[in-house]
């Protein structure tokens, strides 16, 4: 089963990132340009928070709060869940499900190093199935 780092070797390690005293409508219009469901909050290159569409919806949208007005800080959250390089795509799958979010930043040494989504991981999944299949039945054909 292939690891993040390989995830990360074939999509590219770029990471999208806000300062924590951007305002929310800046954020969003980074994922928006980007096609992205959540960016990081980063001061410098330490990780403090992540900021998805759901928050938005949640703390923003829901509470009648001004995007513009609005600090990514007050709507982010700080509690992130990381992967390293070496974890396992099933094991972020599952992390992910018992986490309920889409995104997981990866950490190696104390810094970002890349991140993964739910796609990225279900994509690496099938894939793998695929290899499987296309195996099996290249076995069966020449046996």
């Amino acid at each position: 089963m292939q690891t993040v780092r390989d995830l990360l070797r074939a999509k590219g390690p770029e990471v999208h990132a806000v300062s924590p005293d951007a305002a929310v409508i800046d954020a969003l219009r980074l994922m928006a340009q980007k096609g992205i469901g959540a960016v990081l909050v980063m001061e410098g290159r330490q990780l403090i928070g992540i900021l998805s569409e759901r928050d938005y919806a949640r703390k923003v949208v829901l509470h009648e709060r001004s995007s513009a007005a609005t600090p990514v800080t007050e709507i982010m959250t700080p509690e992130v869940v990381a992967v390293p390089p070496e974890a396992g795509v099933k094991a972020c799958l599952q992390i992910l499900t018992d986490h309920r979010i889409r995104h997981l930043p990866v950490m190696e040494d104390g810094q970002v190093v890349g991140v993964v989504s739910i796609g990225d991981l279900v994509k690496a999944v099938i894939d793998e199935q695929r290899r499987e299949l296309d195996q099996l039945q290249h076995y069966i054909v020449s046996g």
